[in-house]
């Protein structure tokens, strides 16, 4: 998982509330067995309509999202954080995000930023004005930078941060205890399953 420290990049306004997850990575795109590849298909159904804003040329490339309320309900697919991934995304700011979207987002390395509602209007009415205008999310100083230079300060959970800084998955974090796992183990290790022969 990549470590997330400062990105500063595009940010795309998505001035939409209650974004579900089907409408994140709709459903006919889930039967892939890996975990990439869903990208191309993230906002699918939205992405038919010509203003949509991942169509404009000037939100290429983003790396941040700013949604309005609500982010990620609906169904717990993890294929939802993973679509945001695959195309680019490494921030995703909003006034709330759904419990389980948000979660998964943080087990990839995507970071779910909360901001009050009027912190949240600011930076999708600068990044609607100037559109492909920068914007700086900084889990080190834990602040949010706007294009205009308002710092937008906002809280995290202090092992989920540390997780993102040090770029560390469940995996990395079940590895950092083999030698204790592995002391575990050999200390109940036992011969082969006991069978009794009947007469």
């Amino acid at each position: 998982m990549q470590p997330f420290t400062t990105v500063t990049g595009i940010a795309v306004p998505l001035d939409r509330a209650d974004v579900d997850t089907d409408q994140i990575i709709p459903k006919q795109f889930l039967k892939r067995i890996e975990r990439t590849g869903f990208g191309e298909f993230l906002f699918f159904d939205w992405r038919k309509e010509n203003d949509f804003p991942l169509n404009r040329p000037e939100y290429q490339g983003a790396e941040i999202l700013i949604a309005e309320r609500n982010f990620g309900c609906g169904s717990s697919r993890e294929h939802a954080p993973w679509a945001l991934e695959d195309f680019g995304f490494r921030a995703v700011i909003a006034p709330s995000l759904a419990d389980i979207f948000r979660t998964n987002c943080t087990k990839i390395g995507l970071l779910p930023v909360i901001l009050p509602e009027d912190q949240v209007r600011a930076l999708i009415e600068q990044t609607t004005a100037v559109p492909g205008a920068g914007v700086t999310v900084s889990l080190e100083n834990n602040e949010v930078i706007a294009p205009d230079g308002q710092r937008f300060a906002f809280s995290i959970e202090s092992d989920v941060r540390e997780r993102l800084l040090n770029g560390w998955d469940d995996i990395s974090l079940t590895m950092a205890q083999d030698d204790l796992i592995s002391s575990y183990e050999s200390s109940r290790e036992r011969q082969g399953p006991v069978t009794t022969a009947f007469a």
